[in-house]
Formats: structure tokens, sequence, C-alpha cells
């Protein structure tokens, strides 16, 4: 089993523990704050993912860069890009509404 341990700080000051645990092609990860508990989205353990070490207590930022080979061929990478191709999509989509309603309201108003 391969693993890998951070202590980050949340947006209360508080300190969690997140914990990478992989096993074949499974990954879990777990996080100590309420959400990650509780088995909710948790941004600690996705700003890890995204190699955000910007909250990071722990002194191995190197293993933050560790994280993304870990994740490679499991269970949560294929998750991990579905949402991110989606979040993508989902940004693209909103900025196109932004303007369409701009244009939208330049044309109500002669």
């Amino acid at each position: 089993m391969q693993r890998l341990e951070f202590i980050v700080e949340g947006s209360k000051g508080d300190e969690y523990k997140i914990l990478f645990e992989r096993e074949g092609n499974n990954l879990d990860v777990f996080c100590t704050c309420a959400a990650g508990e509780n088995g909710l989205y948790c941004k600690h353990r996705f700003a890890l993912m995204d190699g955000d070490v910007g909250a990071l207590l722990s002194e191995n930022e190197n293993d933050v860069a560790a994280l993304k080979e870990l994740m490679k061929g499991t269970d949560v990478e294929s998750a991990y890009n579905d949402v991110m191709l989606l979040q993508a999509q989902y940004d693209e989509l909103n900025a196109r509404l932004k303007t369409a309603k701009k244009a939208l309201a330049k044309a109500m108003y002669r």
C-alpha cells in the first residue's frame, strides 16, 4: 500500500490531516474536516490534487508533486478528470452566458 499524508490549514485556522492511500487501482482519500469525515466534497483534498500548496502546513511540499503520480491509473484519477473536464465546460458556458446576457441587455436598450 502506498500512502501520502499532509497537514493543511483550514479557512478558520483549524488544522486538518489528509491521507491518500493507494491499493491497486483504488485510491482512498481522507480528510479530518467535517465535510471529509462525512464523505462530502472537501476543498482541502481537491486543493492538493490541483497541486495547490497554499494551505500546506506539513513540510512535505514535494509529496504534492508525487500525488499526481500516485493518482495515475486509479478510480480517483478518472473521476477527477471528469470533474476537471466538466468544470472547464462550465466555465466556458458561464462566460458565453455572461456575454449573451450583455448582448441581450444592449439590444433592449437602444
